[in-house]
């Protein structure tokens, strides 16, 4: 038998490498294969443009297609004199809520504090004065989720060690009509963060009178992937 050429063996080779990827291709999930989302555009210009700028994120990332732009050297190199995000976001410090990924942002779009059970605190409302009054947010989003650990402790009321407790005082009072319903008590207790922030903070009061502000509350599902809106101000 003659030995098979070297252009034989370079043609096996390329098919084979095409076979391969084919299938390989073929085992990626749908949404792997769709079309990419219109990339994110120029920092939004209104309340309603910001906003939906965060649902539309959202809606990217539960459908298993982020875009997940400006989250290079680049663009940390372009923020390093400043920054403008369009919107502030109040969440729980839970390891799984990431406010950046979860709406689909990257670096500058999203001012975020996070503290557990996403409680007004006076530090935390200072810091969304600040993103509102000083970098010009114009979406200030309390953002809760489902299972929340201090909501539940909170409902609880048991001991718990160290200073764990001190969060009880911001969660408590707002949730004694939701009984040992864990979903009502999370959203009524983000609705108690956003009127907190909005009756507390004269800066946010008046960025919300003129026009320039919104308040809303939302919950984010850990299993789903999904950020539900309950609340606009």
């Amino acid at each position: 038998m003659s030995r098979p050429s070297s252009v034989d063996r370079r043609n096996f080779l390329r098919t084979s490498a095409a076979v391969t990827a084919g299938a390989a291709v073929a085992a990626l999930p749908a949404h792997a294969l769709a079309e990419p989302t219109t990339p994110l555009g120029p920092r939004p210009q209104s309340t309603d443009e910001a906003l939906q700028r965060l649902v539309e994120g959202n809606r990217r990332f539960a459908g298993g297609q982020p875009v997940g732009m400006r989250r290079d050297l680049a663009r940390v190199a372009d923020l390093a004199d400043g920054q403008s995000p369009f919107a502030a976001i109040l969440s729980c410090a839970d390891s799984r809520v990431p406010p950046e990924l979860l709406f689909d942002q990257g670096f500058g779009d999203v001012f975020t504090v996070r503290v557990a059970g996403n409680v007004a605190g006076t530090e935390e409302v200072a810091s969304l004065e600040y993103s509102v009054g000083v970098l010009g947010s114009m979406v200030l989003m309390v953002l809760g989720h489902s299972s929340c650990g201090a909501v539940s402790a909170a409902m609880k009321g048991g001991p718990v060690p160290g200073q764990i407790s001190a969060l009880y005082s911001h969660i408590t009072p707002h949730i004694t009509d939701a009984g040992s319903d864990i979903g009502h008590a999370v959203r009524d207790n983000v609705r108690a963060q956003a009127r907190v922030i909005s009756t507390s903070s004269p800066v946010i009061r008046e960025a919300v009178a003129s026009g320039r502000l919104i308040v809303v509350g939302a919950v984010y599902d850990l299993k789903t992937g999904t950020v539900d809106l309950l609340d606009r101000g």
